[in-house]
């Protein structure tokens, strides 16, 4: 097979929201004790929703404000691991699978990395591929920037769809 038989999409996706206090913080589709949450229509789950991005990019098909926006309020507090699960139809539905995906979630506090692999597990899943198809790191801001001034939180996501 020749590199021309073969049709690979990239996609990139990044979100961001800001943090609050009285919500959960929802990342990956875990929950994460702490002190505030991220402000948004639906749980605001930066992590997923970049991923989401990145799937629709890939696809050529737009972003996730298109497909579930913010003023529809059939989504509102939605569970962001559902909304993945229908951009994932998308995929499908296009003939298309998830090769791989690469996320890196910017946020100076709280310390992520013991519920990284409980995210990798709940992307994956909802995906239909292995947890060594999906990487998730996390890298603070060195207080810098709004993510620093712990203001909110960022994720960008890199898929290759084949």
């Amino acid at each position: 097979m020749t590199a021309r038989e073969i049709n690979f999409r990239i996609g990139h996706g990044y979100d961001a929201h800001r943090l609050t206090e009285g919500r959960k913080l929802i990342m990956g589709g875990v929950h994460i004790p702490w002190d505030k949450g991220l402000l948004g229509h639906s749980d605001a789950d930066v992590v997923t929703h970049a991923l989401c991005d990145a799937l629709l990019g890939a696809l050529g098909a737009g972003d996730i404000g298109r497909h579930f926006p913010d003023s529809a309020p059939e989504y509102k507090g939605i569970d962001s691991l559902r909304l993945l699960e229908m951009v994932m139809a998308k995929v499908c539905q296009a003939a298309y699978r998830l090769v791989n995906a690469d996320l890196t979630i910017i946020a100076q506090q709280p310390r992520l990395s013991p519920y990284i692999s409980q995210m990798r597990r709940n992307l994956a899943v909802v995906c239909g591929v292995s947890e060594a198809e999906v990487n998730v790191k996390a890298t603070t801001t060195e207080g810098m920037g709004f993510s620093g001034r712990l203001e909110g939180i960022a994720c960008h996501a890199v898929t290759l769809l084949g």
